[in-house]
């Protein structure tokens, strides 16, 4: 976690920021998964109970990233294809939206819908880059960013205060440092504890803490940090392709990619040139 804010600063913070419980069917589906052989019918049937839930997976189900040719509409064959990993970070990931006002949700749509495009991108650039950790990457993808909607819900000024940090962002400031001169905590450390709440795995949950920690972090040249180098390289490399900076931080030029691309396509072994064709290769799936 960025070293600066002290527990004591943190835990005064997070007082006044309700970190979503783990919801039932969560609690239930992890249960299922930690069994010895998971039964597929009894995950799908719990899923079935959801309407928003089950909505959620046939759209990414049938996003071009599967590249599937028949469209799938039922609940077990969408689970099968898409395995418990991922059908549980979706669920912690609708369990937020649940938590918000209706006032927050409108002012959010460009952040859930951010989310998922970052977290469709980053499992697309898993398994082009030949990652091992294709569920990681989607679920750092889809929770790299869950502090934000706790932070507006906390402080109504955030994200015109984000929108700043993006624009201050570069080789001197990141993006958390506005954040935390504001608020004296920012969306990284908030989206840390929820995601350790929720039992995250915690390489992820170090990820999600870290992620606008990447300048200092790639600067690293030692064999240190190699498991999070590899998810922050691909969770960096899929919020540029979204414009990050363009949907959250309303900017034109994405300030940080900047500083530190040169770090992140030299660790992950791709030229600017290569890096520019992955990106439009994605883009016309649509993800962005």
């Amino acid at each position: 976690m960025p070293p600066e804010l002290s527990s004591e600063q943190i835990s005064q913070t997070l007082q006044g920021i309700s970190v979503p419980p783990q919801p039932q069917i969560m609690v239930d589906l992890q249960m299922e998964q930690y069994m010895p052989d998971p039964d597929l019918e009894a995950i799908s049937r719990l899923i079935a109970q959801d309407p928003g839930l089950s909505g959620a997976l046939l759209k990414i189900v049938n996003s071009p990233h599967y590249g599937l040719t028949n469209k799938i509409a039922s609940i077990k064959r969408a689970v099968t294809l898409l395995g418990c990993r991922t059908v549980i970070n979706l669920i912690n990931a609708q369990s937020i939206k649940g938590e918000m006002c209706d006032e927050t949700i409108v002012t959010l749509n460009r952040f859930w819908d951010s989310a998922q495009d970052v977290a469709m991108t980053s499992m697309t650039l898993a398994k082009r880059t030949g990652s091992q950790a294709v569920d990681e990457a989607y679920a750092l993808g889809l929770f790299h960013d869950c502090g934000i909607p706790l932070m507006l819900k906390r402080f109504p000024n955030y994200m015109s205060v984000l929108e700043q940090a993006y624009a201050n962002a570069g080789p001197n400031s990141r993006v958390v440092d506005t954040e935390n001169t504001h608020f004296n905590t920012n969306h990284a450390v908030v989206g840390y504890y929820t995601a350790k709440s929720w039992r995250l795995p915690e390489h992820l949950t170090h990820a999600i803490a870290n992620h606008h920690n990447a300048l200092a972090i790639f600067s690293d040249d030692s064999s240190r940090h190699s498991q999070l180098k590899n998810l922050l390289a691909i969770l960096k490399m899929a919020e540029h392709i979204c414009a990050s900076h363009k949907v959250l931080g309303n900017q034109r030029e994405d300030h940080e990619w900047n500083s530190i691309s040169h770090l992140v396509l030299d660790y992950i072994g791709l030229s600017e040139y290569d890096f520019e064709n992955l990106k439009e290769s994605i883009r016309e799936l649509g993800a962005h």
